[in-house]
């Protein structure tokens, strides 16, 4: 048995399968009904409105809807896409066994323990028939798949088989009724000369107890049954009778469940044995018995369609398989190998044929585990693996005759070959005469084509064999134990280790330098020397993979196609409904096989995988192809250029002009990022947007954005440091219609205007300061007026005060500063070239400088009101600063914005330099490709670990918050925000290097011993399990004190580090583990505490209760104490001496002080004895 799933929940009743998605509801004793995802292995939603056990549950095969029935007597129909019970079916009067839908009509159909069976019409929402004749309770009904039968399955020791065709045609319209049957339908009125809704056809008298289940097979007419005499009996009917046919002995105690396989002569039956066994039908004995120690079994339930089956227990439920489902192939050049109905066939990719080779002997009852084909004599090794018993694992020699399939009578009728079978785990070639065969004690076994052992290789815990290519002198082979990986020479000599978990397959690539070895949920690929290169996390199992010619790996889960490439990163290509097998994959075709060993041939989208692989491969002309043609879209795209140094190529085809900007900022291109400023016209743009002008000296983009977003102080301290005075006088003149006197007076002292200063003051009635100002700075004639206006004691003027004006510009910079040289990749040269005309165009300076052309000059602002005054003030420029700015244009249209720095060479060297290259024209209008950025410690961090407390320590909380939610469950965060910031603080060491410089960072390692490359970094861990115990006393403290309020806060932000520790040693894990409990405990505890003292006054029962669960949680012994003295006082205060007596008695036995036993026992004594 393959377990795909298994849930912990109370005893489930019922179980069904949804026919198309991966869902199987669940319903529980405890009243609940559980729709979980079996492929995810997550809960998707609980239903909870029945009042007591649920033991009916079913799925419509087309609508989304289920029925469900329980012990408070009721049939409820389901939505589950709205979540709602949509109607309740009322009219049993004892306790729901089964409901079932019918499979075509609008009925189902209902078993209770009042001894009836009762089908009903769901639309209508009404009863159309009960069916009465058992004496005992009914535990089982079900529709037949295809008649108008129905089985029932009673206490009463008997099985009922029911003809209800004649309320198919009482109740279901079908075209050839007559006009009288539908009036008769319409007006309700009875046939009295026809036939009964509902007959018995068949009573089935055999089982000595009662029988707890029927069900009829899917396509014959059998019927099986279980019942309480711990019996599986088969039965077989026609038209007129059924009889017994067998009888299944092996339960031990009562059988709840039975069904049939749907594609193999098998049944399937579980009970309280806690046992399911499976039998042969055509042999009537069992073949495999699935034991569980504590759990006895109560429903059994198979997928409408797939080879999946589940079992409800005691203690949960279980979805499993009977046998693995995996095709067995062997993949050569063009040629595909495989094995279909005990058919050897191949399978040409080239020109699809499919001819069958030859016909296989019959072995075990198992599919085949594993094939290896030996192209050089054209032979194949088949095995053949139980896992329940390894010991009859055998393997099978094959030589393929060479006229096989080539004749059409031939491919009609292949031949049955004679192969050498002998026993053994796994069988695989490892050169064209030699195989090497683990067998049942794992030891290597090397034999010839007779199958005869030419050499024993002994290694420890060998649990697979795999090819591993051939070198010059020796063929090779692969080992994995479980953990590690061994390729070795078949002298035994080890040539290569690699650690890994359990692999299941390995598969190299076309030209054998890399290797790609497939765990459960784990991918590692690796090359020749079995180095590791990158290694791949997966949620869901990985079921296949095979190298494309390009070198990338394609692999399936469950779920998805999926890439990896080298280095690291995947990726999905497509969704998948069911599983596939991959065989091989060609150009955008891939040639796979399903679980029914169909070929088949889907198509993909090679676009995302091959365009990371050219810009990993540097082959930038390729990745510019595909950009202008493909459709390269989606956030993740543009995060992995980010990620990976390429912001410039993502601008190719983002079309959102936000983002857009953010990426033309992060590769430095001001033109662009200016254009969708333009475009998005917000104001955090502009500020950005000046803020990476300014770093690379472009002062008249910085100049647009002040103007755009009215930063009035910017702007004029800009104009100072170009020397702009003229533009500064204006801005002074701006801030007096905006009347900003701060701003005016600060751009008068900038420009050393003490005329406008004393202006200012006077204005301001400051009169005092502007007679200081006046006198000291010469302004007589003003210095007397304000002397004569000043009615109080007139201030001294220093007489040696002498006159501080700012210097005067050497040169008006009008052109923008030197530029930072921001060096231009290949994609950035290949959009400038492109965006560039045929003719010469302008620079960025002349470009902006017709941009912010005037549209009125600073007076007309003056006259008309200001519009700067109401906030939507420009900056304009006069015809002297226009033709100013056009001079510097045509300097810059001339090449000549650095003036005339030309260096005048010698005539040799001059040459030489003209023909460094190869002398194209092209080469001299050559790029410059910066390097790419390298890996930052924290993002080797990232790489490196799985751990989430190291994604934290590296700033990347998005992905330790998804790998919290995958590892633990966590899907609220917010309590985490503080506890993250603190571990991430601690996560790099600052050295002030100058007191100018910015501090440099360090970055401690745990493991800086064997640090020795990036794919060895891992963070030192301040949190350690010491801590947290030092802080469990702490608690225990505030819980002694009674603080229980801080006690819970400290208990919970123990609880939540716990997840963020990491460990050594199981010694540690189990401590961890431990600590939880310890949390849950005492915050449950304390939270009932505080929950009870707010009860104390208005419920003292209620109170008391609480007081008594305190009691059972698992605390330290002081504690303990504490709680039974509370609950004790309580209990005898409400004079509930019986339970204060028994709160008593636990009292004494934790051994207390003698002053608290001697109270105690005074309270026994006193009342009890």
């Amino acid at each position: 048995m393959l377990t795909k799933f298994e849930s912990k929940s109370a005893r489930v009743k019922g179980l069904s399968f949804h026919s198309k998605r991966p869902w199987i509801l669940a319903s529980l004793h405890s009243g609940i009904i559980q729709l979980w995802d079996y492929r995810m292995k997550t809960l998707i939603d609980k239903f909870d409105e029945h009042d007591g056990p649920v033991r009916g549950i079913h799925f419509h095969n087309a609508q989304p809807l289920f029925v469900s029935g329980g012990d408070d007597y009721k049939i409820k129909v389901w939505n589950y896409k709205t979540r709602k019970c949509l109607f309740t079916l009322l009219g049993h009067l004892d306790y729901i066994r089964t409901t079932f839908f019918h499979h075509e009509y609008p009925w189902i159909i209902s078993a209770s323990d009042d001894q009836t069976i009762r089908i009903w019409n769901w639309q209508s929402r009404q009863c159309v028939c009960v069916m009465t004749g058992h004496n005992h309770y009914v535990m089982c009904a079900q529709f037949h798949p295809t008649d108008d039968l129905v089985v029932s399955a009673s206490l009463d020791q008997t099985v009922r088989v029911w003809d209800i065709s004649g309320l198919r045609k009482k109740n279901v319209y079908s075209s050839p009724d007559t006009i009288q049957s539908q009036i008769q339908r319409t007006t309700g009125t009875p046939d009295l000369f026809g036939q009964a809704d509902a007959i018995v056809k068949h009573v089935l008298e055999g089982h000595d107890r009662g029988v707890n289940w029927a069900t009829f097979h899917p396509t014959l007419p059998l019927i099986v049954t279980a019942a309480d005499d711990r019996v599986v009996k088969l039965w077989r009917m026609n038209e007129n009778k059924a009889w017994e046919v067998d009888t299944c002995r092996g339960h031990y105690n009562n059988v709840s469940c039975v069904i049939f396989h749907a594609r193999q002569d098998l049944i399937l039956s579980n009970g309280e044995d806690k046992s399911i066994r499976v039998w042969d039908m055509t042999k009537r004995v069992a073949i495999n018995t699935f034991r569980r120690e504590n759990d006895r079994f109560w429903i059994l339930t198979i997928h409408p369609t797939l080879n999946l089956f589940a079992a409800g227990h005691d203690n949960g439920m279980i979805v499993f398989k009977l046998e693995r489902e995996r095709p067995v192939y062997a993949v050569v050049g063009n040629l595909v190998y495989y094995v279909k109905e005990k058919y050897l066939r191949r399978l040409e990719i080239t020109t699809s044929k499919d001819v069958p080779l030859m016909q296989l002997r019959s072995g075990p009852r198992a599919p085949y585990y594993s094939m290896s084909y030996n192209p050089a004599e054209n032979a194949i090794l088949l095995t053949t693996r139980v896992p329940a018993q390894p010991d009859t694992s055998i393997y099978d020699l094959y030589t393929i005759p060479k006229d096989a399939g080539e004749s059409a009578s031939a491919a009609q009728n292949p031949d049955a070959p004679e192969g050498r079978r002998s026993s053994g785990l796994n069988a695989v070639w490892v050169a064209r005469n030699r195989f090497a065969v683990l067998d049942k004690n794992h030891v290597i076994l090397i034999k010839n084509n007779k199958n005869e052992i030419t050499k024993k290789i002994q290694l420890a815990n060998c649990d697979e064999t795999f090819y591993a290519g051939t070198d010059n002198k020796f063929k090779l082979t692969t080992c994995f134990l479980s953990r590690t990986a061994n390729r070795f020479r078949a002298t035994q000599t080890v040539l290569a280790t690699v650690r890994i978990g359990k692999a299941k397959y390995a598969i190299w690539s076309n030209d054998m330098n890399y290797l790609s070895l497939l765990a459960k949920h784990q991918l590692v690929i690796c090359n020749r020397k079995l180095e590791q290169l990158c290694i791949i996390q997966e949620n869901v199992p990985v079921k296949s993979g095979a190298w494309d010619d390009s070198g990338v790996f394609i692999y399936t889960t469950s779920n998805h196609i999926k890439y990896a490439l080298v280095n690291g990163d995947h990726g999905i290509i497509r969704t998948l409904d069911l599983p596939i097998y991959i065989t091989k994959i060609k150009g955008n075709s891939v040639f796979c096989l399903d679980r029914e060993v169909r070929t088949r041939l889907l198509n993909i989208d090679p676009t995302e995988y091959k365009f990371k692989l050219a810009l990993i491969n540097r082959k930038y002309d390729e990745v510019l192809h595909m950009v202008r043609t493909a459709k390269l879209v989606g956030q993740s795209i543009i995060a992995y250029l980010q990620k990976k140094g390429y912001p410039e190529v993502a601008l190719h085809f983002v079309k959102d002009e936000k983002t857009r900007f953010g990426l033309a900022l992060e590769c430095g291109n001001i033109d662009i990022a200016l254009e969708a400023a333009r475009a998005l016209d917000d104001k955090r743009c502009w500020e950005k947007l000046a803020e990476v002008a300014l770093l690379q000296g472009n002062h008249q983009i910085v100049e647009m954005s002040y103007q755009r977003t009215k930063n009035f102080d910017k702007l004029a301290f800009l104009y100072l440091i170009t020397g702009n005075l003229e533009k500064l006088r204006k801005m002074m003149k701006i801030a007096e219609v905006r009347k900003d006197v701060s701003g005016q007076f600060q751009i008068a002292m900038l420009l050393g205007d003490v005329e406008e200063r004393v202006k200012l003051l006077r204005q301001c009635n400051q009169k005092s300061l502007a007679y200081v100002m006046a006198a000291t700075h010469g302004l007589d004639e003003q210095a007397e007026q304000l002397k004569e206006s000043l009615d109080e004691k007139i201030p001294e003027v220093n007489p040696n005060a002498e006159l501080i004006l700012p210097p005067c510009p050497i040169s008006q910079q009008e052109s923008n500063w030197p530029l930072l040289a921001v060096s231009k990749g290949f994609f950035q040269d290949v959009t400038i070239k492109g965006n560039q005309p045929t003719t010469t165009t302008t620079s960025l300076s002349s470009t902006i400088t017709t941009k912010l052309a005037a549209n009125a000059h600073i007076d007309e602002t003056g006259t008309s009101g200001g519009d700067w005054a109401d906030d939507e003030v420009q900056v304009e420029l006069d015809e002297d600063d226009m033709n100013r700015e056009n001079l510097n244009t045509d300097q810059d249209e001339q090449g000549e914005g650095w003036g005339d720095t030309a260096i005048e060479l010698p005539p040799d060297l001059e040459a030489a330099g003209v023909s460094g290259g190869t002398g194209d024209e092209e080469d001299a209008s050559g790029y410059f490709v910066a390097p790419t950025k390298g890996q930052s410690v924290p993002q080797a961090w990232t790489q490196n670990s799985k751990l989430p407390v190291d994604h934290i320590l590296s700033g990347s909380f998005e992905s330790a918050m998804r790998l919290l939610h995958d590892q633990v469950g966590i899907v609220s965060f917010d309590e985490y925000k503080q506890l993250f910031l603190q571990i991430y603080s601690r996560s790099r060491i600052a050295f002030t290097a100058l007191p100018s410089l910015p501090s440099l960072y360090s970055y401690p390692l745990r493991n800086w011993r064997e640090a020795h490359s990036p794919k060895l970094f891992y963070p030192a861990v301040g949190l350690k399990l010491e801590e947290l115990v030092g802080r469990l006393q702490i608690a225990y403290r505030l819980t002694t004190n009674g603080k229980f309020q801080e006690g819970v806060e400290k208990f919970r932000s123990i609880l939540l580090s716990v997840p963020l520790l990491v460990v050594d040693s199981r010694q540690d894990i189990l401590e961890s583990q431990q600590l939880i409990e310890i949390c849950k405990e005492y915050i449950v505890g304390l939270q009932l505490s505080m929950a009870k003292k707010d009860l104390a006054k208005d419920d003292e029962k209620r109170s008391c209760e609480l007081a008594a669960y305190f009691t059972h949680l698992q605390l330290q012994p002081i504690h303990k104490i504490m709680t039974l003295k509370l609950a004790l006082n309580q209990a005898f205060k409400l004079k509930n001496y019986k339970t204060a007596t028994s709160f008593a008695k636990r009292l004494l036995e934790l051994g207390p002080t003698p002053d608290v036993a001697q109270q105690v026992f005074i309270f026994i004594f006193h009342y009890f004895i």
